[in-house]
């Protein structure tokens, strides 16, 4: 069996080494030739899949190793018989972690209580329910908005995107859908814009076209909402600048991208190409998992302070941040090609869930809150 592979896919060796002939090839740009003669296809996000790509191939399975799959034509993988997977949830717990700690950022940056505010889930899926959950773990008043559960459930808890948006902040995590009854592409624009207030804040780590930018940059430039922090973008990897100054915290689309994530991603493709062609897959997924980390708040710090300073160890915003906006003067090739270094040149972080926070008596308060958001908590005697 040959297979064709985004070689950026980490830890492809150990998965898929041992089930045939792998040919990697770069993920943007790769060409029909570079697959031809392949049974089997793995990609990322950055490589759509359609008929341009596959028309003439003999490719039988197509995986992705991503928590989305708008880049694949799942229409015409239909009509010609080829298997298709991805894998949904991979990343949804890395993408809550970033959730949690921009929330963090956004009430240091205000002077907010998280227990005093309310968070509006929209898109209550994988990422949305682990958000909800951690979120009033910390005492936020949570509201979810789901129209596809809400009508597949009749649970009441599901309410209309009209009776949500009244929280202080939004967080959108929601398939990046065109058509049919529930589209979301550009839910983020002017009708929704128009109906907030100065002292709300937008989230974004679904997908790049869930937001309008030319409509949120119009909002921003307008201080008609407080801010927004958004780690997708539409265009990537030439993403707007101008947009980019005009939130408060911008990442490149790294929210998913732990260790943990990204060895769940080709895990879970490997084993589904293993069923699909007969292959055992004999690599578990926590063989490759490190050890658990240790990390302490810092000596003389308190409250909020203490809680960011464990946070920046994990997952510094800041830093993302200016990463990302030290490109804004780059040519848009250069740009380009820094963002994507951004985001897949980088060492993976651990998840929450992986690290154990060791507090001393001076921070013993603070377990209830990390346990919250997801950390292990040990109380240093």
């Amino acid at each position: 069996m040959i297979i064709a592979l985004d070689r950026s896919i980490p830890y492809w060796k150990e998965f898929f080494s041992g089930m045939g002939e792998v040919r990697p090839f770069a993920g943007r740009g790769v060409t029909p030739g570079e697959i031809r003669g392949a049974d089997a296809l793995v990609v990322r996000t950055v490589t759509p899949v359609d008929a341009s790509l596959l028309e003439g191939s003999g490719v039988r399975f197509v995986g992705a190793a991503s928590a989305g799959m708008d880049h694949v034509d799942t229409g015409y993988l239909g009509s010609k018989g080829i298997h298709f997977c991805y894998a949904a949830g991979c990343n949804a717990e890395a993408v809550s972690d970033y959730v949690l700690a921009a929330l963090h950022a956004v009430a240091a940056r205000r002077g907010w209580d998280l227990g005093d505010r309310a968070l509006a889930v929209i898109g209550v899926g994988h990422v949305g329910s682990r958000v909800a959950r951690r979120a009033r773990a910390l005492g936020m008043d949570v509201l979810l908005c789901d129209p596809p559960l809400a009508v597949l459930t009749g649970d009441a808890r599901y309410r209309p995107l009209g009776r949500v948006l009244s929280a202080d902040i939004l967080t959108f995590h929601v398939p990046l859908v065109t058509g049919g009854p529930y589209p979301t592409r550009h839910l983020v624009g002017p009708e929704l814009l128009g109906r907030l207030s100065p002292h709300q804040v937008v989230i974004n780590s679904s997908r790049g076209g869930v937001v309008d930018g030319e409509s949120l940059k119009s909002a921003l430039r307008a201080n008609s909402l407080s801010g927004a922090v958004l780690d997708v973008w539409e265009g990537e990897p030439r993403i707007d600048y101008d947009l980019l100054r005009a939130v408060e915290t911008g990442t490149p689309h790294i929210a998913g991208s732990s260790l943990e994530g990204k060895i769940n991603a080709t895990g879970m493709i490997a084993a589904e190409l293993g069923r699909f062609f007969g292959y055992r897959n004999r690599v578990k997924n926590d063989t490759l998992y490190p050890e658990p980390g240790l990390v302490r708040p810092v000596e003389g710090t308190r409250g909020g302070e203490a809680i960011s300073g464990v946070l920046a160890r994990i997952l510094d915003l800041g830093r993302e941040d200016a990463g990302l906006r030290a490109l804004a003067a780059a040519s848009p090739e250069e740009a380009a090609r820094g963002f994507e270094r951004l985001r897949t040149e980088r060492t993976l972080r651990p998840q929450f869930s992986r690290t154990v926070v060791e507090l001393g008596g001076e921070h013993a308060e603070l377990a209830g809150i990390f346990s919250g958001m997801g950390f292990r908590c040990r109380i240093r005697p």
